[in-house]
């Protein structure tokens, strides 16, 4: 189970065309490639913070015109086109490596409880750096904004904890059968399970670390590996004495998280799927730069979370 980050596409400090999440896409799929042709089965999950928080403005700069669509829709919406975007990719650079592999994008539902306390506290990042004039602006429009884990200011929204993925069983199929499968994308489009109407949508945006941690259970995945822009998990990040952290148990990332130095949009969601993960199902979970994949995966770097002996 590989969980890339919505910045593998859209970096910071560049522009976000269509163009340059093009290019990264591709970049960013030589270590898939390399696992792809060491046999591995493969599901991607990857984010969105950056592009469904320009869909946002792309609504509203456009709500005179046409109406605006819901958040959850325009969950929906990218986890389509980046799903395309991550899958020719793919495709193509495997037919370059000569590695026979199929890949197919599925748009899957999160399911969440519709009464999680989490869908009143905006806490989940979304979008590209705010300056001070467009924080103003948002505030204005009442809408969240907050710090990430960097200093930036950021637009918010909430993010309630995932229960299970909708599509499971299709992604199982597939997955069983040697396709490559891309789901979960941006976390899937959270919807909870009416008793009368059935699924139902809910205006957020679920953490695809913690929906990668679940569906991995769900397929009995040997490794979760969460692919970010950072080496690893680091102990006093943002210190001049912050260091690498190369192995953790789950004991000592639950005391880490409870530290309180692990911000709650950036990479504490991922120590806490790891350790998740690595609880209930006993098998390893990396958290390394995406470029560094295969090394993390033999142990070389990034930071390893097991179960205790």
């Amino acid at each position: 189970m590989l969980a890339l980050g919505g910045n593998a596409l859209a970096r910071a400090g560049e522009p976000a065309t269509v163009a340059n999440q093009f290019r990264h896409a591709r970049e960013s799929m030589a270590p898939v490639v390399e696992l792809a042709r060491a046999g591995w089965r493969i599901v991607l999950v990857h984010g969105n913070g950056p592009q469904v928080g320009d869909e946002l403005l792309r609504n509203e700069a456009a709500r005179r015109m046409v109406e605006p669509l819901p958040l959850g829709v325009l969950v929906a919406e990218t986890a389509g086109w980046i799903g395309y975007m991550l899958q020719q990719s793919l495709q193509n650079a495997l037919a370059a490596a000569r590695v026979r592999r199929d890949v197919v994008t599925v748009i899957t539902q999160t399911l969440v409880d519709r009464y999680d306390p989490a869908l009143g506290r905006p806490t989940k990042p979304i979008g590209h750096a705010l300056n001070e004039a467009e924080v103003a602006r948002l505030r204005e429009a009442g809408r969240a904004v907050g710090r990430d884990g960097g200093g930036d200011w950021r637009r918010m929204a909430t993010s309630p904890r995932p229960l299970g993925v909708v599509e499971l069983p299709v992604v199982q199929r597939l997955v069983e059968q040697g396709t490559i499968v891309v789901a979960a994308g941006g976390g899937g489009p959270p919807v909870y399970d009416d008793p009368i109407l059935g699924f139902e949508g809910v205006d957020a945006v679920v953490d695809k670390d913690r929906v990668s941690a679940i569906l991995a259970r769900q397929l009995e995945a040997e490794v979760l590996m969460i692919l970010t822009n950072v080496d690893a998990v680091f102990e006093g990040w943002g210190t001049p004495d912050a260091r690498a952290i190369r192995r953790l148990t789950v004991t000592q990332a639950e005391a880490l998280m409870a530290t309180g130095d692990l911000d709650e949009g950036g990479m504490k969601p991922k120590v806490e799927a790891a350790a998740e993960f690595a609880r209930a199902g006993g098998g390893r979970a990396i958290i390394a730069r995406l470029s560094d994949g295969p090394a993390a995966l033999r142990g070389e770097t990034g930071t390893t979370i097991m179960r205790e002996p």
